[in-house]
């Protein structure tokens, strides 16, 4: 399996298959995205992803692994594909 060392351009069902692995549960499917969400200690998480099968814009996937909403980061991504792959 290749190990990614910068972050490749995701699509929506990539990001969502991904974020699914790490733990985050499925909450409500609109008709443009899903909300997903992930309790964290006292916390509870919710980022909404769009369902598509197009990459997803820079900005809009920044935003998504930033600190407010998924607290991922780019490195925290790149473990989850390294981790369980792109499919």
């Amino acid at each position: 399996m290749k190990k990614y060392t910068t972050l490749p351009a995701l699509t929506g069902k990539q990001l969502i298959k991904l974020l699914r692995a790490d733990g985050w549960c499925p909450g409500r499917h609109t008709r443009h995205g899903l909300s997903l969400v992930k309790k964290i200690n006292d916390r509870t998480l919710v980022t909404f992803v769009p369902d598509t099968s197009d990459s997803l814009p820079e900005g809009t996937l920044q935003a998504i692994i930033a600190t407010k909403q998924t607290r991922l980061g780019k490195k925290g991504v790149l473990g989850l594909i390294n981790k369980y792959g792109l499919k």
